[in-house]
């Protein structure tokens, strides 16, 4: 699969801007573009014909990017649906249920060209590995990990696990908050090689889990890889000196996620 395979829809309201993102899909290869002014009708065309990845601004006619993603999350048939926002919102409550729900790129306005291409490069790997179940080599190192999944979100689980099983992971647990990780890690019969975990949930947030496992558990080396949308440095801090393998932001991407799985379970 290459870029100009993909089938891709934007939704801009504006159409000097929705013109300038078109473009710059086609500078990077993209021929298959539908273009929509508001969401119900892209929704509409979705349902028709599943698009590759969905382009779309934060402030629509009907309804926000937001809530657009968030009935996509909901609709089997459009779940995993890759998502890329474009916008200049900053503010916290509109940006952070789109990471929550595994956009796999949130560009501002106005974005660079590298900036988009980093977002398609990890959408292609991203849509090739799960049309292809991940490389053989891939499959045959990851078939036998056991991964722990600790998210409050349901949304981001499910993305976290689509990664995870297009990496040819197969044993995925999934807990819905701290309290819930600790009470899987304490099961004897559970023996994790990764756990990914939040860092902003209820009950035990994912520093606290980070030191329960190091401190307080029978795995106390296994590589725990924190995802997490903090920006505060003294928080991240914090959660480094918890013990934390590797931190990875969100939006999350996936050839990163790849490649930190392939160095916190397989170098030595």
């Amino acid at each position: 699969m290459d870029l100009n395979d993909l089938l891709v829809i934007v939704i801009e309201p504006s159409n000097v801007q929705r013109t300038i993102i078109i473009d710059r899909l086609r500078d990077h290869g993209i021929e298959k573009i539908e273009e929509f002014t508001e969401a119900a009708g892209a929704l509409e065309a979705m349902r028709s014909q599943t698009p590759d990845i969905v382009v779309s601004s934060m402030h629509l006619p009907d309804m926000t990017g937001t809530e657009l993603v968030g009935m996509m999350r909901e609709d089997e048939d459009l779940a995993t649906i890759t998502f890329i926002l474009i916008s200049s919102e900053t503010h916290y409550r509109y940006l952070e249920p789109i990471r929550q729900a595994g956009a796999i790129g949130i560009l501002p306005k106005p974005f660079s060209s590298d900036e988009l291409a980093i977002a398609l490069r990890s959408t292609l790997h991203y849509l090739t590995e799960t049309d292809t179940s991940a490389s053989e080599d891939t499959r045959e190192e990851n078939e036998n990990l056991s991964v722990l999944v600790v998210d409050d979100s349901r949304m981001s689980r499910r993305f976290v696990r689509q990664m995870l099983e297009n990496l040819g992971i197969e044993k995925i647990t999934e807990a819905e908050d701290g309290a819930h990780a600790v009470a899987e890690l304490q099961d004897r019969s559970n023996i994790f090689d990764l756990v990914v975990t939040d860092y902003n949930m209820p009950n035990i947030d994912g520093k606290e889990l980070t030191e329960h496992i190091r401190q307080g558990s029978e795995q106390p080396t296994v590589p725990i890889l924190m995802i997490t949308s903090e920006q505060n440095e003294q928080h991240l801090a914090a959660i480094q000196r918890a013990g934390v393998s590797a931190v990875v932001n969100k939006p999350l991407s996936y050839d990163m996620v790849k490649t930190l799985i392939e160095r916190l379970v397989h170098e030595i």
